[in-house]
């Protein structure tokens, strides 16, 4: 974008303090996995002097890629900050996950940057990303997130530029095609034996200038005549474009008159386009080729960041409040001002505990501050182990994350980014502010973690740390949710997918050492009385001492849904004394609980004492109790019992080519559609109520059924009894010492 090449601006693996948030770049990588984000990061800190040496994803040697269970897998599964320097900026690179699964840390990554740098493979082709990318995309668009795309792996034999700028525009220009434009072409080589022909360099639009990477060094020249047409083509698409979506009209009139417009100007332009977020430039990058220190188009997108993209000061910072929920005024990013910081991710360190990476919103955070945290808990989130809570805590020593290495800071100014160890009680979304002032940023939202896992300890040494260790790892994650189920008696984790899943018990066994085993996950059924039913209990005994003896006569009713159990007395004469009909009830209630024909709570039913026998001496509260349950038992022999299981409502969002698939499969999920509805982009939104036992593993197979551009919300509606051949199976289940309603 600029005429010259930049020198290495410092040692590799240190970037000092910012000092002021006009040096502060920070951009997240967002895309889907494999496009090629690690590599691009390692390219990019290359370049910038940062690393000596580019590590490969493949042999687990990536700086942001540092975590054990990264390397493993080749993949990132968290988000990961990786600062460099370049022109005089501290530029904070966010490298996210592209998997769906991990879509709260592409969340996070969106709440701690001011811009994202969006990659996309030329390996893809239209539709993969159509299906694939275009979630990452809203993702960014929600978030008001300023864009660039990165276009990856030209490398690869049968890709072209040009078409992957067109399927983008396509996909991401929306109404406006002239949104996505390339602010560099691409320079090919001569073709190789496959047909394919290499990168060599980039032709720059703005500078109109040739970088010529072909002898392993970054050189300017001026373009041949031959590629003056084409140049001159492109160049004015892209003024007219960058001046459209500036709509600097000044700017379009001295353009329309013939004006020569000079390369500030226009960059000025860009960065004011870029940062509304209606114009997202199109670049290339490739890695270096082994020796080369810069890889092909890594200092353009270096340059693109700090003279192209917004400042902190430029982004409108989140509203907060007084922890009460009283509103105050929003923040300025002024490193004089008073502080409001953000945890956006906690990690645990093996050596260190629990480190946190904040962002500074407003004012300068430093070592022994003593400032107020505040969180917003379960009552905002859903997720969070444990209430709202604050405390006043004393900051820790603050450093600079570089893969596993963290070097020292002095400060955080506005703007910046920076880990904290030991803060407290500190968990993900909480609120760093002035001891004396407190306030509470609003939280970013995070997606409803719908697919269970239920969990128990492997053996007794782990029953004590299991608790210990779910609780920090939903600290750490808000889109895990953790349930104790009273019904079902199981400890369940609610994760985003089965990747998700993965990692989550292999956190809690690398990190936390703690040997879990999953189990299926039970659905809470109940049970009922699907007609009126007589039942007598009659305990008796007679042992030598003191006997026991209890007799009563009680009637069963079916209620409606929602009734519970209703008990009524109407003994007559004195036949079960006053202070035995409690214990009759509790004995009915208690058997209730337990359930009678497959173990699941009897609900909807009245029960009504007629009649009993009571001994002057022989009877007890323990007695009437047993004869309670006892009657309960007989009527339930005598009586069909119905079933009900838990029914949802469930409101699926899909791409309208695959409503007809989303609707059968539904249907043959025991569903009920009620309804579909239009949503803006081209999709519907498809209303039905579906059992729960049925939807048990709905998040893995709508990915599946939508190649992954589906998702749905599901909200409890109420009981219903169950179809007689799918109960029959459930008892069988149950009946063979198995989980039933699994």
């Amino acid at each position: 974008m600029g005429d010259k090449a930049h020198a290495h601006p410092g040692a590799a693996g240190g970037v000092p303090a910012a000092g002021h948030p006009s040096a502060v770049r920070n951009v997240v990588l967002v895309g889907p996995s494999g496009s090629g984000k690690t590599t691009l990061v390692e390219a990019l800190a290359l370049t910038a002097g940062a690393v000596n040496r580019a590590g490969r994803v493949e042999d687990g040697a990536t700086v942001s890629d540092y975590d054990e269970i990264e390397r493993r897998r080749r993949r990132s599964v968290q988000l990961s900050l990786v600062p460099v320097a370049w022109d005089g900026c501290k530029i904070n690179l966010l490298d996210t996950p592209g998997y769906a699964d991990f879509v709260g840390e592409l969340r996070a990554g969106l709440r701690a940057a001011d811009a994202a740098l969006f990659v996309v493979s030329a390996a893809q082709d239209a539709s993969s990303v159509a299906a694939t990318t275009r979630a990452a995309w809203e993702e960014c668009a929600l978030a008001g997130t300023p864009r660039a795309i990165v276009v990856t792996h030209l490398d690869t034999a049968r890709t072209s530029f040009d078409d992957m700028t067109r399927i983008c525009a396509e996909a991401f220009g929306g109404e406006d095609p002239d949104a996505v434009l390339p602010l560099y072409l691409p320079v090919l080589g001569p073709e190789g034996a496959d047909g394919h022909a290499p990168l060599t360099g980039l032709t720059g639009l703005l500078s109109r200038r040739i970088l010529d990477y072909s002898s392993g060094e970054r050189a300017e020249r001026p373009p041949e005549p031959e590629q003056e047409g084409p140049l001159r083509a492109a160049r004015d698409r892209l003024i007219e474009g960058i001046i459209a979506e500036s709509e600097d009209e000044s700017l379009m009139d001295r353009y329309l008159d013939g004006e020569d417009i000079d390369v500030a100007t226009l960059i000025a332009d860009l960065e004011r386009a870029v940062a509304r977020g209606s114009f997202h430039p199109v670049l290339t990058a490739a890695p270096a080729a082994e020796g080369a220190r810069q890889g092909i188009g890594t200092v353009e997108l270096l340059e693109l960041i700090t003279r192209g993209f917004p400042t902190p000061l430029e982004r409108t910072p989140p509203a907060v409040t007084t922890p009460s929920g009283a509103p105050r005024p929003a923040p300025v990013c002024d490193p004089g001002g008073p502080l409001v910081a953000e945890v956006v991710k906690t990690a645990s360190d093996p050596y260190v505990g629990r480190v946190s990476l904040v962002r500074v919103f407003s004012g300068t955070l430093r070592p022994d501050d003593s400032v107020h945290l505040c969180g917003h808990g379960l009552d905002a989130t859903g997720h969070a182990p444990r209430p709202c809570h604050e405390a006043e805590i004393r900051v820790g020593a603050l450093t600079s994350p570089f893969g596993r290495r963290q070097h020292a800071l002095d400060r955080c100014v506005a703007g910046d980014l920076a880990c904290v160890a030991r803060l407290g009680g500190a968990e993900t979304g909480d609120t760093l502010s002035p001891a004396g002032d407190p306030v509470l940023i609003e939280p970013w939202s995070t997606p409803d973690p719908l697919l269970p896992l239920a969990v128990r300890a492997h053996g007794k040494a782990d029953e004590d740390k299991l608790s210990q260790g779910l609780a920090r790892l939903v600290a750490e994650d808000p889109t895990l949710r953790l349930e104790q189920n009273p019904d079902t008696g199981q400890v369940v984790l609610w994760c985003l997918g089965e990747a998700h899943q993965e990692v989550a018990l292999e956190r809690l066994r690398s990190r936390y050492g703690v040997q879990v085993d999953a189990e299926p996950h039970r659905v809470p059924l109940r049970e009922t009385f699907a007609g009126p039913a007589a039942g007598h209990g009659r305990h008796v005994k007679q042992s030598g001492g003191h006997g026991q003896f209890a007799i009563c006569e009680i009637e069963v009713e079916p209620l409606p849904p929602g009734s519970g159990i209703e008990f009524v007395d109407k003994v007559v004469g004195g036949s079960v004394p006053r202070q035995f009909v409690p214990s009759v009830e509790k004995g009915v209630r208690a058997q209730a609980a337990r359930g009678l024909a497959a173990g699941h709570p009897l609900v909807d039913v009245r029960v009504t004492l007629l009649d009993g026998k009571a001994h002057s001496v022989d009877s007890s509260d323990a007695a009437f109790q047993t004869a309670g349950a006892l009657a309960l038992r007989e009527a339930a022999s005598d009586a069909r019992i119905q079933l009900l299981e838990p029914v949802c409502e469930v409101s699926v969002l899909v791409p309208d080519d695959y409503v007809g698939p989303v609707m059968s499969d539904l249907s043959g999920r025991r569903g009920r559609v009620v309804g579909t509805e239009q949503s803006p982009g081209g999709r519907t939104l498809v209303r039905a109520e579906v059992p729960e036992i049925e939807v048990g593993r709905y998040a893995v197979d709508l990915r599946s059924l939508s190649h992954g551009t589906g998702r749905f919300d599901r909200a409890y509606a109420r009981h219903e009894a169950m179809p007689p051949q799918v109960a029959d199976r459930v008892r069988a289940v149950s009946a063979a010492g198995g989980s039933p309603g699994a």
